[in-house]
């Protein structure tokens, strides 16, 4: 909740960790005991145990690492590592408030990065907003040729006074 009267929906906290201490961006344990760690340390909830997997580094030499996944309840962490640039990009998104510095000395503790980049974003500003002005797109069948698309458009709403 922003000022007590206007709410998000989510917030997301991208890190990006550099000169990650050699090793852990290829240690597939470490990345998983991460993943399943900053969860609970955050106070959110796990949907099922994270699930880890290791880059081509035959195929993709510049991208060789892991990429990691935790869904949540409120949404989910992710992890990917590049071991040539010992590089971790983290994203947690939540749809519910955590702790941001929490998150990042986690981060400090697993990896020992020797700089992190910090953007924080709210989501979904106009979610809950009960005037918000939306459109839809329908995609119809035509007649043998090209689909035919139709914009439905809501009108804002006129509030009197």
């Amino acid at each position: 909740m922003k000022n007590g009267k206007e709410q998000v929906f989510g917030y997301q906290l991208l890190l990006d960790l550099y000169g990650c201490k050699k090793g852990v961006c290829d240690d597939l344990s470490l990345c998983y005991q991460f993943l399943d760690e900053i969860v609970s340390h955050l106070g959110m909830e796990k949907q099922s145990p994270p699930n880890i997997f290791r880059s081509d580094g035959i195929r993709f030499p510049d991208k060789a690492g892991l990429s990691g996944w935790a869904p949540l309840i409120e949404s989910s962490i992710v992890i990917h590592t590049l071991t040539p640039k010992d590089f971790i990009s983290v994203d947690v998104y939540c749809c519910k408030w955590f702790d941001i510095e929490k998150a990042r000395a986690i981060c400090e503790k697993f990896f020992e990065p020797r700089k992190i980049d910090t953007q924080f974003i709210e989501r979904g500003m106009e979610y809950y907003k009960e005037d918000t002005t939306y459109h839809t797109v329908t995609v119809k069948k035509g007649n043998g040729k090209a689909p035919r698309v139709v914009i439905n458009k809501k009108e804002p709403a006129l509030l009197s006074k």
